[in-house]
């Protein structure tokens, strides 16, 4: 008799349906995985066999075979442990043989039976949720999985809960589906001493999705700057929140249910294309997949490695991260907002004559030089953080608090939401071709300033349609239909950093 259960094999956020079929059978004893497993799927047979023996049970000295079909597709994680115990348990008639008919299982065991929490529960649960089958997860992935609407979830915590489900013994009682309250707390824009041109552009890339480069002396504010942007971002609708859940249930970072609150990744500037960009053994998602829907903040921006700040190009283009090897071909989405900071030279101080090194101006050349012009290209905004003044220093907290900006973040937002629609762009960083002519094409007076802006500046055509979607944000934030002179002439000032270089 061959006993089966479904599972999946993971490739990206996509789960693929695995058959898992044991066959206990006469013969020289031997406990053998066949699939193409890696080490950790051929390291289930001890677990499952140690799991086994804590609950009493030892295996029949005969032939196990175990095959994870397709046999041609690779398996990989520890996820595999659940599925080969429950189809080994109906193989040697200590459950039932329909105990495990429509439901799909997948969870690591410890060696004393228990089940442990793994990663994918959430894209696994979806996918279980399209076939009308019901899950089997760990009970510390419960939560996540319930949040998938399958027919049914049993998130028991050991072997021994699940048998004596099946027996009666015992009900395991449905998990919760539960959203987390993120506990990390979020600065205040009213703490920002001065800066209000700095304050307005991250109002500007808050409402519209826009990327932003802040480039300033040391202390002057941009990291502090870049930390309130959470803030002043609307939480996450509940279709968004389930698709970045499944990202984070894939890198293993879900616990306990999903959040609202956009993700905020700041990485090291030592961090590699593998670590930002994705992939490694198993094709991980990287930081600006971890990033998807929120923020990715790049402090000291020139000091990351040329190549790992060139990677960048695509996914800010496309919204997608495509992780190339010779075992995988690995699609993840990044769909971001970039925000970056960055000195103005490698000292610091060009613009200050008493504290400027001996090497200045070459020196600021040099260091800017490390940003290619591509890239530069791909980011909406360029804002100068000039340092900030004793005088403005001592001055009480500003005024409007990120409560009030965030206010006017939201009512933005509902408008683009409006503007396009379900399946269209979420902001209007995202526009493109006919969707951005028909909401941001100026006024005359605005079209006119645009072509001779365009011509004087040399601007890419990338950066001529950056320029409109930027000013259609400046509109939605004046509350005006149409895209007037106004409008494009502060969406041009924020250029003029990198026109100037």
């Amino acid at each position: 008799m061959v006993a089966r259960v479904t599972t999946v094999a993971l490739q990206g956020i996509e789960a693929l349906a695995v058959d898992v079929q044991v066959q206990v059978a006469s013969g020289y004893p031997t406990f053998s995985i066949v699939g193409l497993p890696d080490k950790a799927v051929a390291e289930s047979r001890e677990r499952v066999r140690a799991a086994l023996a804590a609950l009493g049970l030892a295996l029949p000295p005969k032939r196990i075979t175990v095959n994870l079909a397709p046999a041609d597709l690779a398996k990989e994680g520890s996820h595999f442990d659940l599925p080969i115990a429950l189809a080994l348990l109906v193989a040697i008639g200590a459950l039932p043989q329909d105990a495990l008919a429509g439901h799909l299982a997948l969870g690591e065991l410890a060696l004393d039976g228990a089940i442990t929490p793994v990663a994918g529960v959430l894209p696994a649960a979806i996918a279980a949720n399209a076939q009308g089958l019901a899950v089997i997860c760990p009970e510390a992935n419960g939560g996540e999985a319930a949040w998938a609407g399958a027919d049914g979830v049993l998130a028991p915590a050991s072997l021994l809960a699940f048998i004596n489900h099946v027996k009666g013994v015992q009900v395991l009682a449905p998990p919760v589906a539960r959203v987390v309250e993120d506990a990390a707390t979020v600065g205040d824009l009213k703490d920002v001493k001065g800066q209000e041109t700095a304050k307005r552009a991250l109002e500007v890339a808050a409402a519209g999705g826009h990327n932003l480069l802040m480039v300033g002396p040391p202390g002057s504010g941009k990291s502090m700057l870049a930390s309130r942007l959470p803030g002043l971002l609307p939480p996450l609708a509940p279709a968004e929140a389930l698709e970045v859940s499944m990202i984070w249930s894939v890198a293993g970072l879900l616990r306990d249910g999903i959040a609202r609150r956009r993700p905020y990744r700041d990485p090291h500037h030592s961090a590699s294309i593998p670590a930002l960009i994705g992939g490694g053994l198993r094709a991980k998602p990287g930081e600006v997949t971890l990033a998807h829907l929120g923020v990715l903040f790049l402090d000291e921006l020139p000091e990351f490695p040329r190549q790992v700040l060139d990677s960048l190009r695509q996914p800010l283009e496309t919204g997608r991260a495509v992780v190339a090897r010779a075992n995988a071909h690995v699609t993840y989405p990044a769909r971001f907002q970039l925000i970056a900071a960055m000195n103005p030279c490698r000292c610091g101080y060009l613009d200050d004559p008493a504290r400027a090194c001996a090497r200045a101006p070459r020196c600021a050349a040099e260091y800017q030089a490390k940003l290619s012009g591509p890239l530069l290209d791909r980011i909406d905004l360029h804002v100068e953080v000039p340092e900030v003044s004793a005088g403005d220093l001592g001055l009480p907290p500003a005024a409007e608090t990120s409560a009030a900006v965030a206010a006017r973040v939201a009512q933005v937002r509902a408008i683009q939401t409006a503007r396009y629609g379900k399946g269209g762009p979420r902001t209007n960083a995202e526009a493109d071709g006919d969707v951005l002519a028909r909401v941001a094409t100026p006024d005359g007076d605005g079209q006119g300033l645009l072509v001779q802006a365009a011509e004087r500046m040399r601007l890419s055509a990338r950066g001529y349609h950056r320029v409109l979607r930027v000013a259609r944000t400046l509109a939605d934030l004046d509350g005006k239909d149409a895209v007037r002179r106004i409008h494009v002439a502060e969406a041009l000032g924020y250029r003029r950093i990198a026109y100037e270089r």
